[in-house]
């Protein structure tokens, strides 16, 4: 089976095409190539033994998306990780924003509509804001968005409900991460950050490397154990898996319409707890620093995951330091291997 992946030369987009190739899925990569690499195909290469097939094509144009749909019929399933992600630029340029996340999904909707594809979004945990009580589950109110990044994942969540309601053929499971960071096993394909990291982790292994000079911790006077926020990380690994398993549950007789899934590991760690422990796992000392908070963070979130354990047959298996020693064995490696 045909699975079209989205931005599928990306951090979590790369991960997810093996983990497709593992399941027995013959991925189809769409990449604009505005944050992200074309190398990282030829590392694919390396890991799954061959070039998956690759287009060059920015989804918000609505012509080369239709093209592309009319001469792509055999595609049975969608990934679709294509968009902007960092909280912080969204604040500054929310228009960009905007423009990118919602244009991308509606001419992807548009181009394949009608066709009973199995379709996984790329959702958030930012959905939530911070929420009332701690784990969130699926059932928690969809809060007043903190950041427009956080509101174009509301927003695209409406759209493809909406979908679904006026009677689409598609199934589509919303998939809300946490905080996705780590690398393969492989040390091949991990987070590539274009310019300065927007993400805690590239971060932490580009200052442990001397790419950055130190870490800026944004706040440590947050109602929390140590001051810093707390967030649910969990290995892009057990994150692309939980796509696979995704596109498995609506293959099932009786899945129709709508669903919506935590993927996380139900566990909190502060932002000086994961400093802590990539020290710890590595040996390496950070230089770091406490700075004023960041607009549009939320100071607390990690998720109830029940509900992906019993429906979607899913759990993160990866611990926090199997996270911090393969972020840091990928910083190594491109390092040595500029990409």
């Amino acid at each position: 089976m045909k699975i079209l992946v989205t931005g599928g030369l990306g951090f979590i987009g790369s991960h997810t095409v093996v983990e497709l190739v593992n399941a027995g899925y013959d991925p189809v990569i769409i990449d604009d190539l505005s944050n992200s690499n074309i190398k990282i195909l030829d590392q694919l290469a390396k890991i799954i033994g061959f070039k998956p097939a690759f287009h060059q094509l920015n989804l918000c144009d609505d012509k080369a998306v239709s093209e592309f749909a009319e001469a792509n019929q055999d595609i049975s399933g969608l990934i679709h990780f294509a968009a902007f992600k960092a909280v912080g630029e969204s604040v500054k340029h929310p228009l960009k924003y905007y423009h990118n996340n919602f244009y991308s999904l509606i001419n992807l909707l548009n181009a394949y509509n009608g066709k009973a594809l199995n379709f996984v979004f790329s959702s958030s945990c930012t959905v939530y804001g911070q929420p009332d009580k701690l784990p969130v589950t699926e059932d928690a109110p969809v809060k007043q968005a903190q950041s427009p990044y956080g509101n174009t994942k509301q927003i695209a969540e409406e759209i493809l409900k909406d979908v679904v309601a006026a009677g689409s053929a598609y199934k589509i499971v919303s998939l809300r991460y946490f905080n996705p960071v780590g690398a393969h096993s492989t040390a091949l394909i991990g987070e590539l950050p274009i310019g300065i990291p927007q993400n805690l982790v590239p971060f932490i292994t580009q200052t442990a490397i001397g790419k950055r000079e130190k870490l800026t911790v944004f706040g440590d006077k947050y109602n929390t154990p140590d001051g810093s926020c707390i967030r649910d990380y969990i290995h892009v690994v057990d994150l692309a898996k939980a796509h696979v398993a995704a596109i498995k549950l609506m293959q099932e007789e009786g899945f129709n319409g709508y669903d919506v899934f935590n993927i996380g590991t139900g566990n909190g760690s502060s932002v000086l707890e994961v400093i802590k422990a990539f020290e710890q796992t590595t040996g390496v000392k950070l230089n770091y620093e406490i700075g004023p908070q960041r607009e549009g963070d939320v100071e607390q979130v990690w998720g109830d995951v029940t509900k992906s354990a019993e429906k979607l047959n899913w759990k993160a298996e990866l611990d926090l330091s199997t996270m911090m020693s393969s972020a840091w064995a990928w910083e190594q490696y491109i390092a040595e291997n500029p990409l």
